[in-house]
């Protein structure tokens, strides 16, 4: 879920087609669910192998799993803390896996569905969203998020980036190209809940849903209040300090707003007094090598270092707010 970074990766409305065939995934046993749950994850995990370009990552608490994305193969892993990778979804629709998010409550996995190799250059990209059964990796929709563009312009670039869920189970999706947020329903039918001034060129970025009934969306090194039921009364969050490089953000376990920086090599936590009108640095966490987003694990941090100009084999690594 980044955007400064978009240039090295490859340099070294209507739901369209909602409901799709499920695809074959290769799914995790109960064996493994259980080795998971039981065991605590180590301090670092180095993937078994590199490629793969894991950009978002998640924790599946029902299932005891740690998940991924990917940039370049598309397809949502389990990596296992001795750094084995197993398949979850296999999806011929899903070329890049940017943002993911577990929606425990409606057993879904929901996946922001973009196509990378528009930051060579090469084609209009895509918006969609990818909706597969949490347990089985089985598709369950496939929403085409930029057909809801109708007034687009000619050679407009589409990119989504990151999702969030809502209480209603709605969806959220950031399009980092268009400037746009996007909403789909629980019937799968997307429409666009706020458009950015293409002008500002924010870059929009990770994205999370507060029970009061609004998101808070990251761009570059703005933070935007939007709420969902007023979507025009959006407005910017006033840091208390500049934040570089606005990456993945998420909730903390304690309640504190988590934004992993891909320019500053730390995580930023922030809080609020007054309904995130303003935020307050509460705690930072710093960690060598580039990083774009975080995942929870029963309390504990977990950044993702996807190693997108070298070789070397991805990792997710533990931090500590101080």
């Amino acid at each position: 879920m980044r955007n400064s970074f978009f240039a090295i990766i490859f340099a070294t409305a209507t739901c369209t087609g909602c409901v799709g065939e499920p695809q074959t995934p290769v799914a995790n046993t109960e064996s493994e669910a259980l080795e998971a749950t039981a065991d605590p994850l180590p301090a670092l995990i180095v993937a078994e192998r590199g490629g793969f370009i894991p950009e978002g990552v998640e924790y599946d608490t029902a299932n005891g799993r740690l998940l991924t994305g990917s940039l370049s193969e598309g397809s949502i892993f389990q990596i296992h803390g001795d750094g084995r990778l197993t398949t979850i979804v296999t999806d011929t629709e899903l070329v890049s896996s940017v943002g993911i998010e577990v929606d425990e409550p409606r057993g879904r996995l929901l996946v922001a569905n973009s196509d990378a190799s528009v930051f060579q250059g090469d084609g209009a990209g895509q918006a969609k969203l990818g909706v597969y059964d949490l347990d089985s990796g089985a598709r369950l929709a496939m929403v085409d998020l930029g057909a809801t563009l109708t007034d687009a312009p000619a050679g407009s670039v589409y990119f989504a980036n990151d999702v969030a869920v809502g209480d209603d189970g709605a969806a959220y999706v950031t399009d980092t190209r268009m400037s746009v947020i996007y909403r789909v329903g629980t019937d799968y039918i997307a429409s666009v809940l706020y458009r950015f001034s293409p002008t500002e060129d924010l870059g929009l970025n990770g994205i999370v849903y507060d029970a009061s009934g609004y998101l808070l969306v990251a761009g570059g090194s703005t933070l935007w209040k939007v709420p969902v039921a007023d979507p025009a009364g959006t407005t910017q969050v006033t840091l208390s300090e500049t934040m570089a490089g606005q990456d993945g953000v998420l909730w903390t376990a304690d309640g504190l707003l988590a934004i992993v920086s891909n320019s500053e090599n730390h995580v930023v936590a922030l809080t609020s007094t007054d309904e995130w009108s303003t935020a307050e640095v509460a705690g930072v966490a710093t960690f060598e090598g580039q990083a774009t987003t975080a995942a929870d694990v029963g309390g504990d941090l977990y950044v993702v270092h996807p190693h997108f100009a070298d070789p070397d084999p991805p990792s997710i690594e533990r931090v500590m707010l101080q």
